[in-house]
């Protein structure tokens, strides 16, 4: 571990029994939550910034973390590409703008609770990087512990399930979740937003469509790929009824997010009207599960979900294979699905629902995350096939 580093002794208690100690950087502070494992060998900037990481301790199981940096906020509306060279960040005011996408992070700050590393480079690489690792989690006030086995580690994990911890100096002895899993509302718009694509006005004018989207923790890397296919993107608070939004919309998308899937009862509510409507609807992760929760299936607890850049998944129906970017620790019960709905697609390692789609309707979700962000962009083809059922 780099010398640089605080020297502050800390430790992550779980509630399972076992202690790991280390070095204390970021944050000077405690912190607790759900401790989960995440298996990608880069993008810990798009990681812990994805909402769907609310409520949790992150831990790294590559060896060394942070070497290439962290990078300004890059956006075309409010940045220039000379000033990224000069390694300028965007003001504050345009960082904080509610139609602010950035194109690097998945959303405007650090939702982790905490995070758990074997190393954090106090030195990074990239030629546009203006900050440390470490550095960057004390300006978003997150606790970290380096110098930890994260190996034995995630084997526990993995043995014993996902476990609720707490990075201390003390035992806290007690260990609860205080939102009982709701997290959703902690992390989703309070009120409605319009994002419009860049696109030629005859374009706008002829042929744009427009979506409503239900944005329970949404990734910056789903607006995205919708705004650079020229999408409108009404965007809505997760407990919104976008059917008495005053906008008027070709079909609905329902984001990803944290926490437990039944404890959303406001968007499940809402999916319900999507079917008796008959819309064009697609969802990513969250939006998976609760899709299958609408139409009378039930979704269950993994042990220690899938959280990594390199899960295989395959069509059922085409037999192709992707390589997937996931992020979730809830699953649909594929036994529990109406007749329907079909499994679209399954996981090659542990045969889990990745996708869901109904049978004669234009309605669909994938478990993984076709926007990557980090990770490989085998599925991005999906935002292509629900933008054609627009009408």
């Amino acid at each position: 571990m780099n010398s640089k580093l605080s020297t502050l002794n800390s430790k992550l208690f779980l509630a399972s029994g076992e202690i790991f100690g280390g070095t204390s950087f970021g944050a000077k502070k405690s912190a607790s939550g759900e401790v989960v494992f995440c298996t990608g060998m880069t993008g810990y900037l798009e990681i812990l910034t994805d909402p769907s990481y609310f409520g949790q301790i992150v831990v790294f199981t590559f060896p060394q973390i942070g070497n290439y940096g962290v990078f300004p906020f890059h956006n075309s509306e409010f940045i220039s590409k000379s000033q990224a060279e000069k390694k300028e960040e965007i003001p504050d005011q345009a960082r904080n703008d509610n139609f602010f996408i950035d194109e690097i992070f998945e959303s405007k700050k650090i939702w982790a609770r905490g995070v758990i590393v074997a190393e954090a480079s106090e030195k990074f690489s990239h030629a546009l990087a203006t900050s440390s690792f470490g550095k960057w989690l004390e300006k978003n006030d997150v606790p970290a512990i380096a110098g930890v086995d994260t190996r034995k580690l995630t084997q526990i994990l993995r043995e014993h399930g996902t476990v609720l911890g707490a990075i201390s100096e003390t035992n806290p002895e007690k260990f609860s979740d205080p939102l009982d899993g709701r997290f959703v509302p902690e992390v989703s718009p309070e009120k409605m937003e319009i994002l419009e694509p860049e696109i030629p006005d005859q374009v706008r004018n002829d042929k744009m469509k427009t979506i409503a989207f239900l944005d329970c923790g949404a990734k910056n890397g789903i607006f995205r790929n919708f705004l650079k296919r020229g999408i409108r993107v009404i965007r809505l608070p997760f407990d919104a009824d976008p059917f008495a939004c005053g906008e008027k919309f070709d079909g609905i998308f329902f984001s990803n997010g944290p926490g437990d899937p039944e404890k959303v009862f406001e968007t499940i509510a809402t999916i319900k009207k999507c079917l008796a409507k008959k819309i064009p609807t697609f969802g990513i992760c969250l939006g998976c599960q609760i899709l299958a929760l609408a139409a009378g299936g039930k979704t269950k607890k993994m042990k220690y979900g899938h959280r990594s850049a390199n899960q295989p998944v395959r069509d059922l129906k085409s037999g192709k294979c992707l390589i997937t970017t996931q992020n979730h620790g809830f699953v649909v019960d594929k036994k529990s699905l109406p007749d329907e709905f079909e499994i679209w697609f399954e996981n090659l390692n542990d045969k889990t629902v990745e996708g869901i789609r109904h049978k004669n309707l234009p309605i669909s979700a994938v478990q993984f995350h076709p926007e990557s962000c980090a990770g490989p962009e085998d599925a991005e083809y999906l935002f292509d096939e629900f933008v054609k059922k627009l009408k």
